[in-house]
């Protein structure tokens, strides 16, 4: 089911694949299968790309704790390895993920969320340095819904299905979905969908504002592989700084907002890709990064 999903990028290209060993160290080896380094997610790097693949299919990828305790783990590891400089997450062709894991959650007492912060551990993704390209086919609700908004980017296919419809089981999102989803489609859209519990589909995703791109089912993961390795491919002080001057926008005013975007701006005159970059653009050439 999954290794269907994903096709080479081109003709001979090889893939790297990230082995987790007993120790959590992460070693490389070349090799085109998935292979379950986690219990419930399968990672690999298509060149500096790193993919991390949700796999509990029966549960339509529900997010657990243990999933997502997993998924850190391994953007953790992505986001510390040299070698890698873009993320994708991605689910299979039914969901993408369908949720949190209800029966989980079911016998949850007040006091028992509380004293352990259920659900915290989901704010971990806004530390990852890197970017993080969501490509979702099938399902992405509530949990997965909130997941697809805490990625940079989000790339769907034209059957997959957004929503939050934690109102109909007596609660309301509680890992973001409140927060990002007006941000990303308005406070007017946001609270139709979030008090009635409705799902939408792809293209209104889109159209919203909330997807970048909408793609046939079987092409999805391979453009947001080649969107990473497009970003892969450009000066990577410059890549984060942009990413943290993006994500600052929704915390600042707009004067604070400018004003850290403008040191960000400044901070990168010191680093030899500004001149690689100004130097190349002038004399006509391609720059060479050195990430330096």
């Amino acid at each position: 089911m999954f290794t269907s999903l994903i096709r080479p990028l081109s003709r001979g290209s090889q893939i790297t694949k990230v082995l987790v060993t007993s120790n959590n160290v992460a070693k490389f080896s070349t090799s085109g299968a998935l292979q379950k380094d986690y219990q419930d997610i399968l990672t690999e790097s298509h060149g500096k790309v790193g993919l991390i693949t949700l796999n509990r299919p029966k549960a339509l990828n529900a997010l657990s704790s243990h999933l997502f305790h997993e998924v850190n783990n391994a953007l953790e590891k992505f986001d510390d390895d040299t070698n890698i400089s873009a993320i994708v997450i991605t689910g299979n062709e039914r969901a993408f993920a369908a949720g949190a894991d209800i029966k989980e959650m079911m016998e949850k007492s007040f006091a028992e969320v509380y004293k352990t912060s259920f659900l915290g551990h989901w704010g971990k993704i806004n530390d990852i340095k890197k970017p993080i390209i969501a490509a979702v086919n099938g399902f992405a609700l509530g949990g997965g819904c909130e997941l697809a908004m805490s990625c940079d980017i989000i790339y769907a296919g034209e059957k997959a299905v957004f929503g939050q419809p934690e109102i109909k089981l007596g609660v309301i999102p509680g890992a973001g979905g409140t927060q990002r989803l007006v941000r990303a489609i308005g406070k007017s859209k946001a609270m139709e969908i979030i008090l009635s519990g409705r799902n939408f589909s792809a293209q209104e995703a889109e159209r919203w504002g909330l997807v970048s791109k909408v793609l046939p089912v079987d092409k999805v993961l391979d453009e947001a592989i080649r969107l990473g390795q497009e970003i892969a491919g450009l000066s990577q002080p410059s890549i984060q700084a942009a990413k943290e001057s993006i994500n600052r926008a929704f915390e600042l005013s707009l004067k604070e907002g400018c004003h850290s975007e403008r040191k960000l701006f400044y901070s990168l005159f010191a680093l030899k890709d500004k001149k690689e970059g100004m130097e190349a653009f002038v004399k006509k050439r391609e720059p060479k990064w050195t990430d330096e």
